[in-house]
């Protein structure tokens, strides 16, 4: 051995014997990658949402969100009872109403299309999760979400600016809306609204009513976004003018998003929810850290659809992108995820 090979082997064991910590050793087989895991994901975190409409025997795609579909009552006992035995827990609705009006009274009413459908569920899986997802922007005839100021109407302020979201007369109707759905058999409602004091409203409403065991999970930060446009698609809810910035969140603000939650902490609330997922994995985080509630992540309908359209053009894999997308947002503090993967989430890690 030459004296040069000799003085490289001397530096290579004398590296050897500094360099102590190596962390590839944890990744150099699948067994030990599996053995130090520090997340997972499972059927049990996820809870799949459904859009329902009035009708009958319709199974409608929604052409911005590949797979998805709106349903109709007689055709939710088979995708139901489907959705519980892959071994997921919980559902959340979305209603598409026969007739919309100013103040969303199908919301509010017990032949609703969401209080009927809630008795349908409950009757063809009564193990699953119900949870109503309690907003009036699916049931306005403008798409807000809420009483909008307007001149004839019974709650017309005058001082008030005309297309103002009337905050505190929409906590009455929210409030109302809730025991509607408490009755029905809804085990969560879940106020996405982001109306002030949603939460202490329906809390009240639900508690007064005698539905002190029905849950509430609130959209405590949801976000102003983008990404809701295929979902607005999908439940028919576009608003009619404006948009929802004036009650939604700037999805500039974390401070104010963590204020958020901290206002709906001290309401009553006894999960949250952050909306939408990615684009907020920093606000999920930070609430993971400060607060000790069960946290949701909605991975929303935008998300979703970037990545079916990147793989349908052959530049994305949709079964990884989706599942690391899935594991980053438990691994920032999720402990329940929101995700039209979920169905096909689950059949994939039966697989793996």
């Amino acid at each position: 051995m030459s004296e040069l090979s000799m003085e490289a082997n001397e530096a290579a064991r004398a590296s050897a014997l500094r360099m102590r910590a190596r962390p590839r050793r944890l990744r150099l087989s699948p067994a030990m990658r599996d053995l130090v895991r520090e997340n997972a994901l499972s059927p049990a975190d996820f809870i799949y949402p459904l859009f329902i409409r009035h009708g009958s025997d319709l199974q409608l795609p929604i052409e911005s969100m590949p797979g998805q579909y709106q349903w109709t009552l007689d055709r939710l006992p088979a995708e139901v009872q489907a959705i519980a035995a892959l071994g997921i827990r919980a559902v959340i609705l979305f209603g598409i109403p026969a007739r919309k009006d100013l103040c969303g009274s199908d919301n509010f009413s017990d032949s609703g299309i969401i209080p009927r459908a809630i008795r349908v569920i409950k009757d063809a899986a009564p193990d699953l999760v119900v949870i109503s997802d309690m907003c009036f922007c699916e049931y306005t005839d403008h798409g807000h979400c809420g009483l909008i100021n307007t001149p004839g109407s019974v709650h017309f302020d005058p001082n008030l600016p005309l297309g103002y979201l009337l905050n505190d007369a929409t906590l009455e109707l929210l409030g109302r809306a809730s025991v509607v759905h408490a009755r029905a058999g809804a085990d969560i409602i879940a106020p996405s609204g982001m109306i002030d004091g949603m939460v202490a409203a329906i809390r009240d409403s639900l508690d007064i009513e005698g539905f002190t065991r029905v849950a509430v999970m609130s959209y405590a930060t949801k976000m102003a976004s983008v990404m809701y446009s295929p979902f607005r698609d999908a439940a028919e809810s576009p608003p009619s003018f404006g948009d929802r910035k004036q009650y939604q969140l700037d999805p500039a603000n974390r401070r104010e998003a963590m204020r958020e939650i901290a206002l709906d902490v001290k309401q009553g609330a006894d999960m949250l929810l952050v909306k939408p997922a990615l684009p907020c994995l920093d606000i999920l985080s930070e609430a993971r850290r400060q607060v000790d509630l069960p946290l949701a992540a909605y991975q929303v309908s935008g998300e979703y659809a970037m990545v079916h359209a990147a793989a349908m053009q052959g530049w994305l894999d949709l079964e990884a992108v989706a599942l690391e997308q899935l594991i980053s947002i438990k691994r920032a503090g999720a402990d329940m995820i929101i995700s039209y993967f979920a169905k096909d989430a689950v059949s994939w890690l039966a697989r793996a």
